[in-house]
């Protein structure tokens, strides 16, 4: 999602090394692509938990959060058209290495739970594609999960050329599945199975208020959202980035946002809430049986979301793996984490760690944990991206004081204080049910344990530092 690199060619500058290949329609499917995924298959059913029929309002405020975040990102990418990512942006904006790395090492942790909500929601989808009758939580799905992200953290060591044009694939694929849902909604419709009456009953999950409780759903539903921040990585790729990256992303955005909005109205139209969300099968696997009863939908659609979840769990763990190389190349991390493999050429360290890292995760949601394994896991990603944004918020506001000379996108001062204030709010332990708040501690036990290895590394560099200082002092070797 995001380098760590701070040095080099001074971002901004007009030359680059890359080809500016990418129009408006290869960048618009490649953020779609982005954006679609895990948190619509596999989170739907859990924010009609929060909120009942009107688990749509929850995915049109985190349409509207993610909006005015991705207003500072144009921005800062149509500012500094080389630049990263979110780590970039903020050590531009406060400088101070520090706070880069904990951003950087957010950002890594994001793709990592994020990986792990696909493997939990693949296995699931694998359930209702065999049949069978796994409970939550059981063993199979648990072997599933891990095996299936075995198979991802080998496919990333054998190496993976990711094009633009093979991302318009997939996305044509996970977009399919979605559509499917819709159609199957408006089939039911004519056939008089839809219920679009229970779309406007609230039902809170607690005894909030209706703010706060659209306010939890929201900070699950952004899971969903995210993604349209790593469109920023390919600035340097798009032909007149300044002119097209606004308009592409926002297009992006609003077509993403209406198939959420569609498909969390169909899914509660066509099965209640109590079913969507305490069935057998995933919620929207339900939605295709339900709605088309005697079409082979319900058959093909699990299929279907196993390889939309997969696309993202390979994505999301490329993306942790290369930044976890990035920062011990750069030595924010112990260096050991930066080794190569000498035939594949892929940062094989870093895969393993951060594999182990979502087997960690992975075993402990599904058995030391008592919160539904995909909303805790699809939460924490919402979690340490909305810390992320806030910080990218207000970098936007510090980053009026350099001028960089050429004409750029400029989102109005109140829409980053807007930004920050509401991924602020969202991260607040108001935004969460009680067992929810677990995701802090998640959250927090990976950011400590990445403090840990930057602790080691500082010590490790300040003592090689000091022993090379030592040793090519000319006053001790006059000495000795």
């Amino acid at each position: 999602m995001s380098d760590v690199a701070t040095s080099g060619q001074a971002a901004g500058e007009d030359s680059t090394e890359l080809k500016r290949v990418m129009g408006p329609k290869l960048l618009l499917l490649f953020i779609v692509g982005d954006i679609l995924g895990t948190g619509v298959y596999a989170l739907t059913g859990d924010v009609a938990a929060e909120v009942g029929g009107a688990a749509w309002a929850p995915f049109i405020a985190a349409f509207v959060v993610a909006t005015i975040t991705a207003l500072s990102y144009l921005e800062l990418v149509t500012k500094y058209p080389q630049a990263g990512g979110a780590a970039t942006f903020v050590h531009k904006a406060f400088g101070v290495h520090f706070v880069t790395f904990i951003v950087a090492f957010a950002v890594m942790c994001s793709g990592i739970t994020s990986a792990s909500t696909a493997s939990n929601a693949f296995a699931g989808f694998l359930r209702d594609g065999l049949g069978a009758d796994w409970e939550a939580g059981s063993t199979p799905l648990l072997l599933i999960a891990l095996g299936f992200m075995t198979l991802v953290a080998l496919i990333n060591f054998r190496g993976v050329g990711e094009s633009v044009k093979a991302n318009v694939l997939l996305t044509c694929v996970e977009l399919s599945g979605l559509l499917l849902i819709i159609f199957v909604g408006i089939y039911a419709v004519t056939q008089g199975k839809a219920d679009f009456s229970r779309t406007v009953v609230f039902e809170s999950a607690s005894d909030k208020s209706v703010f706060i409780s659209i306010s939890m759903a929201t900070a699950l539903a952004f899971f969903a959202m995210v993604g349209f921040e790593d469109s920023v990585n390919m600035a340097e790729e798009t032909k007149e980035p300044s002119k097209i990256f606004p308009k592409v992303m926002l297009t992006g955005l609003g077509i993403t946002g209406v198939i959420y909005v569609l498909v969390s109205i169909t899914a509660v139209a066509l099965v209640p809430v109590d079913q969507l969300v305490g069935g057998e099968k995933s919620a929207l696997t339900q939605v295709v049986a339900t709605g088309a009863p005697g079409l082979p939908f319900d058959k093909i659609f699990p299929f279907i979301g196993m390889f939309a979840v997969a696309n993202s769990a390979l994505i999301n763990m490329l993306m942790a793996s290369r930044l976890v190389y990035g920062m011990a190349r750069q030595e924010v991390l112990p260096p050991g984490m930066g080794k190569v493999h000498k035939t594949r050429q892929t940062p094989w360290v870093a895969i393993i760690f951060t594999t182990v890292v979502a087997y960690g995760l992975i075993t402990y949601v599904v058995l030391g944990s008592d919160s539904p394994v995909v909303s805790l896991l699809g939460g924490t990603t919402a979690l340490l991206l909305l810390a992320v944004f806030t910080i990218v918020n207000i970098a936007v506001l510090v980053l009026r004081r350099d001028p960089v000379g050429r004409e750029h996108f400029r989102t109005p001062t109140v829409m980053p204080i807007l930004g920050a204030i509401t991924c602020a709010f969202l991260v607040g332990p108001w935004a969460r049910s009680e067992e929810q708040q677990e995701q802090y501690v998640i959250a927090g036990g990976m950011l400590v344990l990445g403090v840990i290895l930057w602790a080691v590394t500082w010590f490790l560099n300040r003592a090689l530092y000091a022993k090379k200082t030592y040793i090519r002092d000319p006053e001790h070797i006059d000495h000795e």
